[in-house]
């Protein structure tokens, strides 16, 4: 039972797609069939209007087959940057827009190419008031007058939407021409909805006629009505126009209602109108035939019956064999891509079946060789960024640090003290070798030790001994790496700020590994400060100004943007009892290439 599921599961469109037109091809033969048997006079209408029902489908399929085709070319021209380029870009010098163009040129002749079926033309108009025309003897307007013109009006109104429309050149218009059939649509940007063109699609109604002519005889008529009455096409030059809101009604009730047909007094003749509505045009298509002339000829009701009924299995047996072959391949297609693993971008999906379910596959496998371009240009644009942010931050902490430094040595040439000022001198150029320098750069523990006890001896120049300094570093530890600055923030802030109010202590400075981290303490028994205890660093209302500034923070926000979130500054502080600040960075060994 569970694989019976399964497997309907699988072909649920066919499913749907056979039952749909098995439902609908037993209704209407049943509704034929009834209705001839019921009223010879009625039953010889209905027969007609089946005919001229299948007629009009017959219609509606190249309609929507040519509706397919421009909204495959919509959409090629609106994820083409080249056309987006060529509609925005300023102008600049003639060899740049000779080149612009070309490039334009060719792209809309590869997608001009799909749409050589139909005598169609395309224009296109930007915002920067470029335009661009595949054939201008179909719908040549000046760019003046398109800028302004209602079809562009209703565009920018309604960009979602591709609408149809009829142009009649006139006087008023301001151009010359044939009637034209125009299909617009605005280009968007999809993520912002900014409007940066619109799409003209332009069709000459005596093209148009192509689509139904071969279908109309005499008292047999095809109107092209859109939603306000206007018969944008007809069979029937003078008809072409002209508006008939009661037409439209009538087109509307039967499109709505559902009927086959409906008899009314139009165009000033009885007339039978079957209609069909276009969702893709927003348009009717409207059959008019004169009564009169269906009256004369006589209905076999055996042979339409027997008709019907050959009618229904021939179909139901062609449609399930179409609508088996047609969904099968767009069946493989969805289960290559539901089994497809999730942020596999590289895993492209086979194209087969027919030509629709190929365009749907060549189209996935195209989005996904953008999708990973995309990724990888992100990645290396965030590596840029985090360099730069890396650059402003050791930017922030090297001139804090030398002021100190360069403060202490002042002292120690005012008072007098010149071999302690030179021995502190150089120290200081000890330690600025070792920390001036690439930021990307990394040191070892042993040489950061170091640039402790050079920092540690400058401060005790200063202030004397009051402050001790201890050591414990494991030796296992001493050929690791670890980023410039990121232990002398610490104690020196341990120096000028711990011991306000103590007038002696001592800082520890502890380097040991911890499982597959290298944990740096710097540990004193000063004065303490309030520490944030959700975040794990200084409170901004803290005494110690270096701490609530930006060494702190600059530490704790390099070493997450070096090596992530797992790793960084972690404060503990009482008052009166002193501070224990823990920096976990991750094992480095040193590269052979690397030299301190």
């Amino acid at each position: 039972m569970k694989k019976l599921f399964t497997k309907l599961n699988n072909n649920g469109l066919f499913i749907k797609m056979f039952i749909v037109m098995l439902l609908s091809i037993v209704t209407i033969s049943i509704a034929i069939t009834y209705s001839t048997i019921r009223m010879s006079e009625k039953l010889f209408m209905e027969t007609f209007s089946i005919t001229n029902s299948k007629v009009i489908n017959q219609m509606k399929n190249s309609f929507e087959s040519f509706s397919y085709s421009i909204v495959t070319a919509v959409n090629n021209i609106s994820s083409s940057m080249t056309v987006k380029d060529y509609l925005t870009q300023s102008d600049s010098d003639s060899l740049s827009m000779s080149k612009s163009y070309y490039q334009m040129g060719e792209q809309m002749s590869r997608i001009k190419s799909h749409l050589d079926a139909y005598d169609v033309g395309i224009n296109l108009l930007g915002v920067n008031e470029r335009s661009f025309s595949t054939n201008t003897a179909i719908w040549s307007m000046p760019i003046g007058e398109l800028v302004s013109h209602a079809i562009t009006m209703k565009s920018y109104d309604q960009p979602e939407k591709l609408t149809y429309h009829y142009d009649y050149p006139n006087e008023m218009n301001g151009y010359s021409g044939t009637p034209t059939i125009i299909a617009s649509k605005a280009l968007t940007e999809r993520t912002s909805g900014y409007i940066y063109g619109v799409l003209y699609f332009a069709m000459e109604e005596s093209k148009f006629k192509q689509f139904y002519t071969n279908y109309t005889s005499d008292g047999n008529d095809i109107i092209i009505l859109d939603n306000t009455g206007l018969m944008i096409s007809s069979n029937r030059d003078e008809w072409i126009g002209k508006k008939d809101k009661n037409l439209l009604n009538y087109a509307r009730n039967i499109a709505e209602s559902g009927i086959d047909y409906k008899n009314a007094d139009v165009m000033e003749r009885n007339q039978i109108i079957l209609s069909e509505y276009l969702p893709s045009f927003d348009l009717y298509i409207v059959n008019l035939v004169d009564r009169k002339l269906v009256m004369k000829n006589l209905i076999d009701t055996k042979a339409i019956v027997f008709i019907s009924i050959s009618i229904v299995s021939i179909a139901l047996f062609i449609v399930f064999l179409i609508s088996r072959r047609l969904t099968k391949s767009l069946t493989d297609l969805v289960k290559q891509i539901s089994s497809m693993p999730k942020y596999e971008f590289d895993q492209y999906v086979t194209a087969s079946g027919s030509y629709e379910t190929m365009q749907l596959a060549n189209t996935f496998n195209s989005m996904l060789d953008e999708l990973h371009e995309y990724v990888e240009e992100l990645m290396e644009t965030q590596k840029k960024q985090r360099k730069a942010e890396l650059a402003a931050l050791q930017q922030q902490i090297n001139p804090h640090f030398l002021y100190n430094t360069l403060a202490s040595i002042k002292i120690m040439v005012e008072q007098g003290n010149k071999e302690n000022a030179a021995k502190t001198i150089h120290a200081l150029i000890s330690l600025l070798q070792n920390t001036v320098g690439n930021i990307s750069e990394t040191i070892s523990v042993e040489q950061e030790l170091i640039n402790m006890k050079n920092y540690a001896f400058i401060n005790q120049m200063r202030y004397g001994q009051r402050i001790k300094v201890n050591y414990y570093v494991s030796p296992d530890c001493l050929t690791f790496q670890l980023p410039k600055l990121i232990i002398q923030p610490f104690i020196e802030n341990a120096f000028f700020h711990a011991f306000n109010k103590k007038s002696d202590g001592f800082i520890h400075i502890m380097v040991a590994q911890e499982g597959e981290q290298l944990i740096c303490e710097i540990v004193d028994n000063g004065d303490g400060m309030h520490v944030n205890r959700e975040r794990g660093l200084p409170s901004y209302k803290s005494t110690r100004q270096l701490f609530s500034g930006i060494g702190v923070n600059n530490v704790n926000d390099r070493i997450k943007l070096l090596y992530g979130e797992a790793y960084g500054v972690e404060i503990r502080s009482r008052i009166n009892e002193g501070t224990r600040v823990k920096i976990r960075l991750p094992l480095i060994l040193p590269k052979e290439s690397h030299i301190n």
